[in-house]
């Protein structure tokens, strides 16, 4: 009940400081929390192959559900007849065209659980192609348009240990227990895992029965993390997965090799075999080569995933974005057979490349985006006739479809124009600074509040992006804008660790975070105060995830922060390994497991420093977040309180990692983190 009271408190903080922030400025033409019920993201568009059309995913949120939805859109490519597909409070998602046009297949949830439907474009006629107990994903055209492949679930029975006795007549007992004996048995998101495997299916586009085309007891059409789509061979015969069938799977987490199917009787041929990830093969039109995706496994703590290209029957394999030194993701063959276009971040930037077999690269387009969020991400799709559709977002636009074509790009349509002509969003400025460690430089960038002068003075808050290894970029990010929008200046940086400044400064927190990242931070904070438009009396700090990390790291370090908000943190190494779903990270992020390495756990652990800190602290985290489970935050919680720190813990029911999976929870972890800043500022 104490805990319940206190946390009503900072509710009511929250209820009654935001109209004294919202009378500085003219809260009717700032962004707010509840505009997350207004804002739409498109995503994952896809054109047909003819170039003409674009059909995408459109999200959204309910406010009176309090969930989220989707929906489908088409549009052509010259961006005239933009209209729905779909409507309704329901889940439509993956949209894919035949390969001659006439039919769209996707997913759906509209008659109560997801299912594969296929709809025809002359007349709008739709058909559920599937009755599936479990559902369908990673849905994928056969080259001549005859049959659909896909992943699903096939359950198990899991470990057996004993026969119970049926409960007599008439009687009610409880559930019996469940028994797991799997390394990864809960995961983020998904919650505690059925027994069986992920396999790959195909089906007739006209519907019918399923045939099961993997087989064994793998993982061969995805795992926890997700489904993995498979690949046709040109000629129809064989579907090419990315699955780790070797005998310590477990163990050796991210060893997956290429292997073709024969779609007829389930026979299998393994086309790569080497230590480390082998992922998302295109086989190219013509059949004769395979671009997949993968490194070399050297347990560091991020290794660039490079562009591979070898023979259709596996000899030959090389990497042709060695020069490039950047992830790549989601390769895709051009339909001349030329070369390959991939994804990849670029200093805080996802842009789409091109490369050639003898590893000639050009940048195609610039500013993919898939979220709300300053993360990186995108998606694309590519014609026949070279046009690229995809989400295209800048600090000011949260994402809309867009073309290239030969280099000349195009912005299709105007999701959110309406919304952010009335309620514009703070600017967004570029920084470069050098960081105190070793002169490096870091870059990262500044939300401005809406009407922002310079001659006044602002509290500042510094964001600090999870990961560790990610980025953060110049993309729209909802939850800066709002605070932005309270009157706080917003400082997100891509301190070392981050992604997309090449693997030698990702790993410069190898066996080292969080470290000298404190370092790259509190710089920033030291670059935007010279400024001159920083309170310095005013400094806060959060940060989710690897944010939270380094937020506790910060606050254990300086004491410059008169409060701080520990989002979703790590707070013990040791525990976090035997209670996290990604436990296999041990061999990645140290150099192995805690009983062996106490001594490393223990002093990259933020319970080892913890009685330096003297800044209020909220600490929040979702209760169904197995990523960074809650029992981190607890113990962080009751450090604090021992230490009789002004401390608040918030949990925040049903939600996994994130905190975003209902809206008006994303709404509580906004305005919370506000509130409890606001609590602490220093008054005139």
């Amino acid at each position: 009940m104490k805990f319940r009271s206190r946390a009503a408190r900072v509710a009511v903080v929250v209820t009654l400081v935001f109209p004294a922030l919202g009378s500085a400025q003219d809260s009717s033409h700032t962004l707010a929390v509840m505009d997350e019920f207004q804002i739409q993201t498109a995503v994952d568009p896809q054109i047909s192959l003819d170039g003409k059309k674009i059909v995408y995913v459109r999200r959204f949120a309910d406010p009176m559900t309090d969930k989220r939805y989707s929906n489908l859109w088409v549009i052509n490519a010259d961006g005239t007849d933009h209209r729905p597909i779909s409507t309704g409070n329901h889940a439509y998602t993956s949209p894919r065209w035949s390969p001659d046009g006439t039919r769209i297949a996707f997913l759906s949830d509209v008659d109560g659980k997801p299912q594969i439907y296929v709809r025809w474009t002359d007349t709008g006629q739709t058909a559920r192609i599937t009755n599936l107990e479990q559902s369908p994903d990673a849905i994928a055209w056969s080259p001549d348009g005859r049959m659909i492949s896909f992943s699903s679930l096939v359950t198990g029975k899991g470990p057996h240990l004993a026969d119970l006795p049926a409960p007599p007549s008439g009687a009610k007992w409880a559930d019996p227990p469940t028994a797991y004996d799997r390394l990864v048995y809960r995961f983020n998101g998904t919650g505690y895992l059925k027994p069986g495997y992920i396999q790959v299916f195909v089906v007739s586009a006209e519907g019918g029965a399923p045939r099961q085309v993997t087989n064994g007891n793998f993982a061969n059409g995805g795992n926890e993390f997700g489904p993995t789509r498979a690949a046709w061979s040109p000629d129809g015969k064989f579907l090419l997965v990315s699955a780790n069938r070797h005998a310590e799977s477990e163990h050796e987490y991210l060893d997956t090799e290429i292997y073709e199917f024969n779609i007829a009787d389930g026979a299998l041929r393994a086309l790569t075999n080497r230590k480390g990830p082998d992922a998302n093969p295109d086989v190219s039109p013509n059949g004769k080569w395979i671009a997949y995706t993968g490194f070399d496994d050297r347990y560091q703590g991020h290794q660039t995933t490079k562009l591979y290209i070898m023979n259709r029957d596996g000899t030959g394999a090389h990497s042709v974005t060695d020069k490039l030194d950047r992830d790549i993701l989601s390769p895709h063959w051009a339909s001349d057979n030329t070369g390959v276009y991939f994804l990849y971040d670029d200093q805080g930037d996802t842009k789409i490349g091109f490369s050639t077999p003898d590893g000639s690269f050009k940048k195609i387009a610039d500013h993919a985006v898939t979220s709300n969020s300053a993360s990186g991400g995108g998606s694309f799709s590519v014609s026949r006739t070279g046009t690229v559709a995809f989400t295209f977002g800048r600090p000011d636009n949260p994402g809309d479809v867009a073309v290239s074509t030969s280099g000349a790009m195009r912005v299709l349509t105007a999701i959110n124009q309406e919304l952010l002509q009335q309620k514009a969003p703070g600017r967004v400025e570029e920084i470069w600074y050098e960081s105190s460690k070793d002169k490096r430089k870091i870059q990262g960038w500044i939300v401005q509040p809406p009407n922002f002068d310079p001659a006044k003075k602002y509290p500042l808050i510094l964001e600090i992006h999870g990961g560790p290894f990610a980025d953060y970029g110049d993309r729209f990010d909802f939850e800066k804008q709002v605070w932005a929008a309270l009157g706080y200046v917003v400082l997100y940086t891509n301190p070392r660790g981050s992604t997309s400044y090449g693997e030698e400064f990702a790993n410069l927190i190898h066996h080292a975070y969080p470290g000298d990242d404190f370092d790259d931070l509190n710089s920033g904070v030291d670059a935007v105060v010279a400024k001159g438009y920083i309170d310095t009396n005013n400094l806060f700090v959060t940060g989710g995830s690897g944010g939270g990390v380094l937020t506790a790291w910060t606050i254990e370090h300086t004491t410059r922060f008169r409060a701080a908000a520990a989002l979703y943190p790590v707070i013990n190494w040791y525990s976090f390994v035997l209670t996290s779903d990604i436990p296999f990270t041990s061999k990645y992020w140290f150099p192995g497991n805690p009983w062996d390495n106490t001594e490393q756990y223990m002093k990259r652990s933020l319970t080892d420093q913890v009685a330096k800190i003297k800044t209020p602290t909220l600490v929040m985290t979702g209760e169904e977040d197995y990523r960074t489970p809650i029992s981190e935050a607890e113990q962080f919680y009751s450090a604090l309180k021992l230490l009789n720190i002004e401390t608040v813990l918030v949990r925040v029911p049903e939600e996994p990692h994130g905190i975003s999976r209902r809206p008006s929870h994303h709404i509580a972890k906004m305005l919370y983190v506000a509130g409890w800043f606001d609590q602490h500022k220093s008054k005139p």
